[in-house]
């Protein structure tokens, strides 16, 4: 029902008593048991829940897989540059992600990425080692570009990405007013555009780069001012969570040219910064989904190394060293949220009365107990139908003011009754269509849980992000329940009715009883 071996990445497991594991280095013997942590944390730490678990490990593990990738497609094409992984410290800035892979820059050049003064900040505070690097992507003003000019003089290797024309001559103004100069990145505006929920990052009309004129004015500003020495990189960036290969190979062909055409005009560019995109499988489909993707990270990394080999190579220009920001990738698994269920909202069919027809009843009531008491696996589709039908006259008939209150709530009672066995008879009958899925949604159980949603998973309500949901415990079970999750909040959009799946969307989430 939860699919963790579609999704897990290797990271996850149950065991037989049916409690969910974490495996920290991926796969291997050693293993977490998630139900003995909270109920340690419980009691003898005495916190409540929600918690965020956090593994560290994971962070390294995700780093080595990515290097590791790399690494292998550079060996098997003989590619004779280096790769260099940044982690953008907008996916998570808190110290202790930052600095658990900054403990791994001796060994894989792990640098930081910046879009803000206050990352710069905290960027600059780090120990980095003098060849990792530190790059500032994003708007930038004075104050930030005197900011980088600081991390220069405190010996690090400061690469400040050029996004429009106005920022390179801040760049050169402060340069000569101060004395010395960042090394400089040109972002370009590519024509190719990834694809999924980000594929508005890229293309012709997307915020952030310089098109193909204003890179060579860039280019044209940096020799007059003496500084095209500082030159060092290029950057794109076509989308955040790529769901189809396809995209990203078209966009490295593109990008390896635009490279070499500066290389040919004398521009001793250096890194080519590819950006992020590299995706999560979020429901383990291995799809063009959103919440999905087509490839492995050992593909994703064999596109980009073949095609910057193969053009740069029919262009008869250096290799560049490969930088990225994969830090979806490098982070997503390794935090996991842990919360309770509080209640249980009933649904519209639970514990009512049962309804006695009266002679003087109106029509409209009887017809609907002749539904009720007639359905049968033959026809439950047909009298569904006429249900909803008969649901309608009632309301309106109401609105006249031609029932009574009481009528009213014998038809809801009866309308919901049908409702549930027309939707036991499709589950015993394997029917499934877009109006019995609706249906299933609007009978299933909402379990109130304590959290609050705007807090814990604001992408699951801002841009409708899928994630994998599922119970610590109890997974030995029988799943006897379809619930939404609802958060304590006094919002109605404080609520989770999406959930992973290997064919859809799910609306509704397979549970136990949560007494």
């Amino acid at each position: 029902a939860y699919g963790v071996e579609n999704w897990s990445a290797g990271y996850f497991d149950i065991n037989s008593r049916g409690n969910l594991l974490v495996r920290p280095a991926g796969g291997d013997h050693r293993y977490a048991d998630l139900k003995e942590i909270v109920d340690y944390l419980l009691a003898r730490h005495r916190v409540q829940v929600p918690l965020l678990l956090r593994f560290p490990q994971i962070l390294t593990s995700q780093l080595r897989a990515l290097t590791s990738a790399y690494q292998n497609a550079i060996q098997e094409y003989g590619y004779t540059k280096q790769h260099f992984p940044l982690f953008p410290m907008k996916v998570n800035p808190r110290r202790e992600v930052v600095e658990e892979f900054l403990r791994d820059a001796g060994r894989c050049h792990v640098g930081l990425e910046c879009g803000s003064k206050a990352e710069l900040y905290a960027a600059i505070a780090q120990e980095q080692p003098s060849n990792s690097l530190l790059l500032c992507n994003g708007f930038k003003d004075e104050t930030f570009l005197r900011t980088a000019m600081l991390g220069v003089q405190a010996g690090k290797r400061v690469v400040v990405v050029v996004e429009k024309l106005n920022e390179m001559r801040m760049l050169i103004k402060l340069s000569q007013e101060m004395g010395l100069a960042p090394e400089v990145g040109l972002r370009a505006k590519l024509y190719s555009r990834g694809s999924g929920k980000w594929a508005s990052s890229g293309g012709d009309s997307a915020k952030f780069g310089l098109t193909t004129s204003e890179i060579l004015e860039c280019l044209r500003m940096l020799r007059d001012a003496k500084l095209e020495h500082k030159l060092k990189l290029l950057h794109f960036h076509i989308g955040s969570q790529i769901t189809d290969i396809k995209r990203v190979k078209n966009a490295m062909k593109e990008a390896a040219r635009v490279y070499s055409k500066l290389r040919q005009i004398d521009c001793a560019i250096e890194f080519v910064d590819i950006g992020g995109g590299l995706g999560v499988d979020y429901d383990g489909s291995q799809t063009r989904f959103d919440s999905s993707v087509n490839y492995t990270v050992q593909e994703f990394a064999n596109d980009v190394v073949y095609a910057f080999k193969w053009i740069c190579e029919e262009e008869n220009v250096p290799q560049p060293h490969l930088v990225t920001e994969s830090g979806r990738f490098m982070t997503a698994y390794h935090a996991i949220f842990v919360t309770c269920i509080r209640d249980e909202i009933e649904t519209f069919a639970d514990d009512q009365p049962e309804v006695n027809i009266d002679a003087d009843d109106p029509l409209v009531i009887t017809e609907l107990k002749d539904l009720c008491d007639s359905l049968t696996s033959k026809n439950y589709v047909e009298y569904y139908h006429d249900a909803l039908q008969l649901k309608d006259e009632l309301q309106i008939q109401f609105n006249l003011g031609l029932v009574s209150l009481e009528d009213r709530a014998k038809g809801d009672v009866l309308f919901w009754e049908i409702c549930h066995r027309a939707l036991r008879e499709a589950e015993e009958d394997s029917f499934s269509d877009e109006e019995f899925e609706q249906l299933k949604s609007s009978l299933a159980q909402k379990y109130l849980c304590n959290f609050s949603l705007f807090r814990s998973a604001p992408d699951s309500w801002a841009i409708r992000q899928l994630f994998p949901i599922v119970p610590i415990h109890r997974l030995n079970e029988r799943l006897t329940d379809y619930a939404t999750l609802v958060d304590v909040t006094c919002d109605s959009d404080g609520k989770i009715d999406r959930f992973v799946d290997l064919k859809d969307v799910k609306h509704t989430l397979e549970l136990h009883d949560w007494d």
